[in-house]
């Protein structure tokens, strides 16, 4: 199967998107909102839309790189390193302003299976964050030479949303709990942003010497 990165990468990758799926954030804030607003089950559905969200950007990264290599894989080259810069400014935004997860649980009207699926992909489809995030993000873990690139690509963003939303679930499930305790355990957040922030580093570093070699 060519399309399955070696198991190196896919150990890198796994842990690294772990380590963002448990990073308090906009998906995390919503998600837990929802579940103290609307109940455990219309947040569930929230969750499977930010995730159809991931899916979208899987598919615009996987065929918008593998167009980028065919015309230039210098060009792609040069997206790898400002990507990698991008996840290194990321990592000292976490140092210097941590997570974000501000949750205040009022009553909001009940909203249809439609109605949270597509809140939960407009949260992730129309973030330009996201957007800037993903296309940085899955290039990391392939190279311009490799002809199964695109395969690649497609399974690591699946991967990624197959690693992501049992975490959001389970923050979903857990989610009068854990409110609580992230907001009166700051340092636990904290250890989560160094965290975020070494592993992020390290990807960055990587990608800076193997270009100059």
């Amino acid at each position: 199967m060519d399309f399955v990165p070696s198991l190196p990468t896919l150990i890198a990758f796994a842990a690294a998107s772990l380590l963002l799926a448990a990073t308090p954030g906009p998906d995390m804030t919503l998600s837990i909102t929802r579940a103290l607003a609307q109940g455990k089950k219309a947040a569930l559905f929230v969750v499977v839309g930010t995730g159809l969200g991931i899916v979208v950007h899987t598919l615009l990264v996987a065929f918008g790189i593998s167009a980028l290599i065919t015309a230039s894989p210098t060009a792609f080259l040069v997206l790898k390193t400002g990507g990698a810069a991008y996840l290194l400014w990321l990592a000292i935004q976490a140092i210097r302003y941590g997570s974000s997860l501000s949750v205040t649980k009022v009553t909001e009207a009940k909203g249809t299976i439609l109605s949270n699926i597509a809140t939960g992909f407009s949260v992730n489809i129309l973030n330009p964050k996201v957007v800037i995030f993903f296309m940085t993000f899955l290039p990391q873990f392939v190279t311009a030479n490799d002809p199964a690139v695109t395969g690649k690509l497609l399974f690591l963003g699946f991967f990624f949303i197959a690693i992501g939303m049992p975490v959001n679930a389970l923050v979903v499930l857990a989610a009068d709990w854990l409110a609580a305790w992230l907001q009166r355990n700051r340092r636990v957040m904290r250890a989560i942003d160094y965290g975020f922030a070494g592993v992020f580093s390290i990807f960055a570093v990587k990608i800076f010497f193997t270009q100059t070699r």
